[in-house]
């Protein structure tokens, strides 16, 4: 029992969570060369600089860091070695010939990477750790901007520019008067006053709806209606009514009483968030002097069913505060499931009793060399566990209360336990619970929910850079574990009172090379359950598959668990087409632009989360400032709402540098069927978190963009996406698209300042071009102010307004403001 104390007592210590001393080290990054040599690389340099009054030896010491896979330049030459240890995660060591670094000195070292193309790409959370010491020393990090960025950065401008061209401010009242837009809405004479006095009469079915409803309206207008009350004026009157379709509901305003009907708690619950985005904005933002709502007549209902928001709290964690006001949020707005993509390689966020090592462990990174404590770094998340974006999970309590709330506003919350791959939190955590209880020697317990084979020796690598992050689904423990994890939520969404109808679990991106040398693996070949570790696909999500309708659930997963390999590429598995598996098919990129539909033709209920139209974490656009990933393309609001779900070759889309696709280029591919068709269920968004390291970034992300999201997923099929011309269907988008980004800009944008205490969406960047001596601007949205200065200086909601061209040669600053005053990122055109 000593010994295990000492044990501990190290391992503990070696988790590092507060450092005693610091050497002041400094790096700072600069790119030399975006294109090195033509080579696909970018060349950069790191510098060390010392600082400090405490030199840096010769040897003893390595640098800790987050990375895409850097290498020396002159790995030969140089006095140090870059490492790679695990995912994004590398150290850097001296090696003999390496000169201690005196105070004021610096050493530089060129390293080669993947193409750089924006400030996301740097790496991050450098830190040092000498030999023979517990401690962790961050090092203070600082970025140069690349060279002739400036250049590249109005040259975008003016592609903005032409772009933005084709909208035009229009006037109130001519575009829809809330998003998403309703099938069908007619402005009518007149306006509801609303008094304090109103009296809302509902049937005893819809009551939890209006009292949520109350609740809201009080925090709006700071009083709280009556609910079936004796007056017979200023009122709401709620009706069930037959046969209308789940969801639906008709909305009539008029100036003497408001009328709603609706067959189903849903279309209820949607035709008072309509009723409250009729409250004019003024409302919204804390003016509660007579509150009017125009007259209409609003009927409406959603084109599908499956209307969703993806939340990766894996990777970067979000707090439960956080993930509320999505709920919130997407409910107003009608979206009605959160995808919680809550387990990854990088952490493990949801309690699971029984398994306090899956949060203890999984939910935590920091500098380790054991992992018995916490998993190591990834995404700059540095060396203390205290990181509040690289550790952190949800309590059960926190889970259950989400699961309440989300309920409350009819948002199915879809957990994903990520499996077989990218399941490394997991692996980890069930490897220290191992360790544990061998050193308590009790081997059956060890073993019981253990996911790897000891003694695998198989090799491989993911496309995140790990090599042990696939669950062994040879293994009947990995079984245990999920099935252990699964009663684990039941249980959860039981006690909120919740429905769960599926568990969502992953199936994507398992590297080649995998399982080929396990002996578990092999084991079961031999007892031919199966032929060759291929066949292990399908033996997986059949005992999944098994395992969830026994408990009632389906199954739902990424587009690879509709899939399998066969003679080295991946085809359509026909075993499960008829298993009502669910697949959120993400990949619509060359080679697989047709695999959605192959799929839901194939018999899949399918899921559009195309890459290119709907992942949220993809950059706005190419600028060098503008945060988020590029790998699938850049999306901005127009990318979703321009996504034909049914066509989607004809969306007018770009390739992943942003160039126009040719036309019909998807004429050869396969089209969807009439059953295919019925097999599309809905859309999805994801927004991934691997840049995510505030709240301000991810409300960045997430709006404007997922405007688009929500018309196309709520409104009906508009008339320009099936109109065979393609010069009338071009002319009925950029008409249908103004308005579009009209009520956005004028209503919903403003709306967000206020909403939940505001939201830090994205402000525009100012479209700008040079002609004829003349300096032209303009914005994407055509309602917000663009202001200007001719100094060099940033331009404050003070600076003289944009009102017409400008003369060319001078220092002339842009920025674009919104409704409430608050600026977005600036164009500096330079002298």
């Amino acid at each position: 029992m000593k010994n295990l104390i000492l044990l501990i007592t190290v391992l503990v210590m070696a988790t590092l969570v507060k450092p005693r001393q610091n050497p002041n080290l400094e790096i700072s990054f600069q790119v030399t060369a975006v294109s090195y040599q033509n080579t696909g690389e970018t060349l950069s340099s790191l510098t060390l600089k010392n600082p400090g009054n405490t030199e840096l030896r010769s040897s003893g010491w390595t640098i800790y860091f987050n990375f895409s896979n850097p290498r020396v330049l002159d790995s030969t030459t140089a006095p140090v070695t870059i490492t790679h240890i695990n995912g994004d995660f590398f150290k850097l060591s001296p090696k003999p010939g390496f000169r201690t670094l005196k105070t004021g000195e610096t050493f530089k070292i060129d390293i080669l990477t993947r193409t750089i193309k924006n400030f996301t790409d740097y790496p991050k959370g450098f830190y040092l750790v000498l030999d023979n010491d517990t401690t962790a020393y961050p090092i203070k990090f600082e970025t140069h901007t690349i060279e002739n960025v400036k250049a590249s950065e109005l040259e975008l401008a003016k592609l903005v520019y032409e772009k933005n061209a084709k909208t035009t401010l229009l006037k109130a009242g001519s575009f829809s008067p809330i998003l998403p837009t309703p099938y069908f809405y007619e402005r009518q004479k007149g306006e509801f006053v609303v008094s304090p006095k109103l009296n809302i009469i509902t049937p005893p079915k819809f009551i939890a709806e209006v009292t949520g409803f109350v609740k809201d309206f009080n925090t709006l207008a700071g009083f709280t209606p009556t609910i079936n009350g004796s007056l017979k004026t200023n009122i709401i009157v709620i009706n069930y009514i037959k046969n209308l379709k789940d969801e639906a509901y008709q909305l009539k305003v008029n100036p003497d009483k408001i009328q709603i009907n609706a067959t189903t708690n849903a279309g209820v619950f949607y035709a008072l968030q309509s009723l409250k985005l009729l409250l004019p904005n003024r409302v919204w933002a804390g003016d509660r002097s007579k509150i009017t709502i125009k007259s209409f007549q609003i009927n409406d209902e959603p084109r599908f069913k499956h209307r969703a928001f993806m939340m990766d709290i894996a990777r970067n964690f979000q707090s439960a505060e956080q993930i509320k006001k999505v709920i919130e949020v997407i409910a107003l707005y009608k979206l009605n499931v959160l995808h919680l993509h809550f387990s990854d390689d990088e952490g493990w966020r949801l309690e699971i009793p029984g398994l306090p090592e899956l949060t203890e462990v999984g939910g935590h990174r920091g500098h380790t060399v054991t992992e018995f404590n916490q998993i190591v770094p990834s995404y700059g998340s540095g060396p203390y566990r205290n990181n509040k974006t690289g550790s952190g999970y949800l309590k059960r309590r926190d889970f259950v209360a989400l699961l309440k709330f989300a309920k409350s506003r009819h948002v199915k919350i879809i957990p994903e336990i990520e499996t077989p791959g990218h399941a490394r939190a997991a692996i980890k955590s069930m490897d220290s619970r191992y360790q544990k209880f061998i050193r308590l020697n009790n081997r059956q317990e060890a073993e019981r929910y253990l996911l790897c084979d000891l003694n695998d020796q198989s090799r491989y690598r993911s496309i995140q850079g790990f090599n042990d992050n696939v669950i062994n689904v040879a293994m009947p423990s990995a079984y245990t574990f999920l099935q252990k994890v699964s009663d684990e939520l039941i249980s959860m969404y039981k006690d909120a009172g919740a429905e769960l109808s599926t568990i969502h679990f992953g199936g994507d991106e398992v590297p080649v090379g995998v399982w080929e040398k396990s002996p578990a693996v092999a084991a079961l070949i031999q007892s031919g359950t199966v032929k060759k570790p291929e066949g292990l696909w399908s033996y997986y999500f059949y005992k999944i598959n098994k395992m969830l309708k026994q408990r009632g659930l389906y199954l739902s997963g990424w587009e690879e668990i509709g899939l399998q390999k066969v003679k080295g590429k991946m085809v359509l598995n026909p075993l499960f087409s008829t298993e009502n598996f669910h697949a959120d098919v993400w990949n619509n990129l060359s080679g697989n632009e047709d695999l959605a539909y192959r799929l839901a033709n194939a018999g899949y209920k399918v899921v559009l989360t195309n890459v290119t139209n709907m992942y949220l974490d993809l950059s706005y656009n190419k600028s060098y400032f503008e945060p988020g990933q590029y790998w699938g393309g850049y999306v901005d609001v127009d990318k979703p709402f321009a996504f034909i779900p049914y066509n989607y070759y004809k969306s007018p889309i770009e390739d992943a540098e942003g160039k126009p696709l040719r036309a019909g280029y998807g004429d050869n591919k396969v089209q969807l069927t009439e059953k295919g068709k019925e097999n599309i269920v809905g859309i999805q968004a994801p927004l991934w978190s691997e840049i995510i390291f505030s709240e301000n970034t991810f409300e960045y992300l997430l709006f404007p963009k997922l405007f688009g999201v929500i018309e196309r997923a709520w409104a009906k099929n508009p008339g320009w996406a099936t109109e065979p011309g393609s010069a009338k269907s071009k002319q009925m988008y950029d008409a249908a698209y103004n308005s579009f980004v009209n009520a956005v800009g004028q209503t919903e944008l403003n709306r967000l300042d206020y909403f939940l205490s505001g939201f830090n969406y994205r402000i525009p960047t100012p479209g700008i071009k040079i002609e004829n001596g003349k300096v032209y601007a303009n914005s994407q949205y055509p309602n917000l102010a663009i202001r200007y200065t001719t100094d060099g200086t940033e331009p404050t909601l003070y600076s003289p307004k944009y009102s017409h061209p400008l003369p060319a040669g001078q220092r002339l600053t842009f920025r674009i403001f919104n409704q409430n005053g608050r600026g977005g990122r600036s164009i500096d055109m330079g002298e």
